[in-house]
């Protein structure tokens, strides 16, 4: 008859353990901001169509829009709300890029570890670079 062996179980482990405690490979990182991003332009959705059809209204409405990135609306400054649209820029631009990241992949079905490591940092870097370049555009000009 076969002894049975009883083996100590690790233990339980916590969500913090695994947010902390655990080193991410930059392509989880570019596959969760991807996620993330997503949510926030698709529930920013219908806040993004109404300021386009403000802004499109009459020429007052589009005045009194483009007011509030200079002087803001109520306690809220101007720079806050331009913010938050260079927050919903990136959110764009990163989606995008990681998107045609996605597609190259199935399409060529190129899956490997360095590939995923290059393209992540190929589209983080871009995407950045095009959020730092439209937020100069957005603060300075």
């Amino acid at each position: 008859m076969a002894e049975t062996t009883t083996r100590q179980r690790p233990g339980t482990m916590r969500l913090t353990d695994a947010i902390t405690g655990y080193k991410y490979p930059i392509a989880a990182i570019v596959s969760i901001l991807h996620r993330g991003s997503g949510m926030l332009m698709f529930f920013l959705l219908p806040f993004i169509v109404y300021l386009f059809d403000v802004s499109l209204t009459s020429e007052i409405s589009y005045m009194t829009f483009t007011s509030v990135f200079t002087a803001g609306i109520g306690f809220l400054p101007g720079w806050f709300f331009k913010l938050v649209a260079l927050a919903l820029i990136w959110s764009y631009l990163h989606h995008f890029i990681a998107g045609l990241r996605h597609l190259y992949m199935d399409a060529t079905h190129t899956v490997s570890k360095e590939f995923g490591r290059q393209s992540s940092v190929f589209t983080i870097g871009v995407s950045v670079i095009l959020t730092i370049a439209l937020g100069a555009k957005l603060f300075f000009f």
